[in-house]
């Protein structure tokens, strides 16, 4: 399965200082989450939920790892304390899959589920809002759902980019990976209705759009004809002329079409970055994981994205102490970093969830897991200081996001030494001095003025 990478930070998307408290989603997990969390915030509004006494709290769950879901039990334990007047509901991955955990905690008025979060009628305050145990736990058969619709944003507060949902749902089942449960099978949004929401999000000044889906390269599967992923982006490139930066997160390498890679070559505004769901490089491990592609294929598709696009940059997906991961294999995944050419690594210590398979094979030891994941972090870690070395004394266009920080094309963070008063979401041209370690640190590149002529 392809996903975006989880952040497991949670986001309050809005603070209302005014006299109704309002409605605030705080989100865990990756961009499609993000995503969701603005329609989300947008419909509980339009069901009235922001004008109860006290407000609500809304949580968008992730389900990726343990520590995930128990980062959202401690969250929402804070906000009942700090906010003992507002509604809390809970909803997302984790919350659809296993949603009498939630429904079980006192402070906790409504459990959602994931098929049903999206809509304003989820939201009503209802006489019997939380009544008991039972009765506040309202989840259906995500697997009942056949299709996602293009729920339109007008914009993402506080984000310098876009986020647009393509695709929700996966129809594979990786050993290790509960999403699937929480999310359903693959659902994709008709070209249609992505194109038009992203003339929408450039009309509202966004210059970036990033699209989004769980298992994004499987898109149009489900649709007429099945077409492929690099027909939608090629479909919001021309239809979309004024749109300057298109980017795609999480993609699986092994479902990555022709077309797709050759408008990654031919069109400088899908953006040099490819973040990469691989999560090992030893064949035997990644059949235990029931992936569908073997190193060989990794190593084959990051070189063809490399000869294609020379300034991309990759990224990926990687676990550690998967269960029978031998040292051996353990090293097979290590060097796969250097051979395909990594440079922005998300790791993973092993996370047994209850209910995939790979729960029930046999486990190593949690101190070897977590060793394992902190090697493969410091190999991370020199992978990317190589590749903010390789960046220093080029010109980049940067994405401003927040005052004196944006991103290069290939999504490299850079700091600035001024231009604090730019606006959110302009691009400016930018030379790279040096790095931290961490981001690339650059200097606003001064156009020198044309001399004046005289005739």
């Amino acid at each position: 399965m392809s996903q975006s990478a989880p952040s497991f930070i949670s986001q309050p998307s809005d603070e209302q200082e005014t006299e109704s408290p309002g409605v605030s989603v705080v989100t865990f997990g990756c961009r499609l989450n993000t995503y969701e969390s603005e329609v989300m915030k947008r419909e509980a509004n339009v069901a009235g939920l922001g004008e109860l006494p006290g407000g609500a709290l809304v949580f968008n769950t992730c389900a990726v790892t343990a520590e995930a879901t128990r980062q959202a039990r401690q969250a929402i334990r804070k906000a009942r304390r700090e906010n003992p007047d507002a509604r809390i509901i809970v909803t997302g991955c984790a919350a659809q899959t296993d949603p009498d955990s939630f429904g079980g905690m006192d402070e906790v008025d409504l459990v959602i589920g994931n098929g049903d979060k999206l809509k304003a009628q989820s939201y009503r305050a209802l006489p019997d809002f939380g009544v008991n145990s039972t009765e506040k736990v309202r989840v259906n058969d995500i697997f009942e759902l056949t299709e996602t619709a293009a729920h339109m944003v007008d914009a993402i507060e506080g984000r310098a980019r876009a986020f647009l949902q393509v695709q929700n749902g996966c129809d594979h089942r990786c050993t290790f990976c509960i999403i699937p449960y929480g999310r359903g099978n693959s659902r994709s949004v008709p070209a249609g209705g992505v194109v038009g929401e992203a003339r929408r999000l450039v009309g509202n000044g966004y210059s970036e759009i990033v699209l989004t889906g769980v298992d994004m390269t499987s898109w149009g599967n489900d649709l007429p004809g099945q077409p492929k992923l690099g027909r939608l982006v090629r479909a919001i490139l021309k239809g979309v002329p004024d749109l300057k930066r298109l980017r795609l997160s999480s993609i699986d390498s092994i479902e990555a079409d022709d077309d797709l890679l050759a408008a990654l070559a031919e069109d400088e505004r899908l953006m040099p970055h490819l973040h990469l769901s691989l999560q090992h490089g030893d064949d035997l491990i990644l059949k235990r994981m029931k992936r569908r592609h073997l190193r060989d294929d990794a190593i084959a598709f990051c070189r063809k994205a490399r000869q294609l696009r020379p300034d991309v940059a990759l990224g990926a997906d990687l676990i550690a102490g998967f269960p029978t991961e031998s040292e051996e294999a353990f090293d097979n995944t290590l060097s796969l970093i250097e051979e395909c050419e990594l440079s922005f690594l998300h790791v993973f210590p092993f996370s047994p969830r209850d209910g995939t398979p790979a729960a029930r094979m046999p486990q190593l030891p949690r101190p070897i897991v977590k060793d394992r994941a902190a090697r493969m972090r410091r190999v991370a870690d020199s992978a990317l200081t190589r590749h903010l070395r390789d960046r220093v004394g080029t010109s980049q266009p940067i994405l401003i996001e927040k005052p004196g920080f944006g991103r290069a094309p290939d999504y490299t963070p850079v700091r600035l030494a001024s231009g604090g008063e730019i606006e959110p979401g302009t691009i400016v041209a930018a030379t790279i001095t040096d790095h931290d370690g961490s981001s690339l640190l650059g200097r606003l590149t001064v156009q020198e003025p044309r001399e004046m002529i005289i005739s």
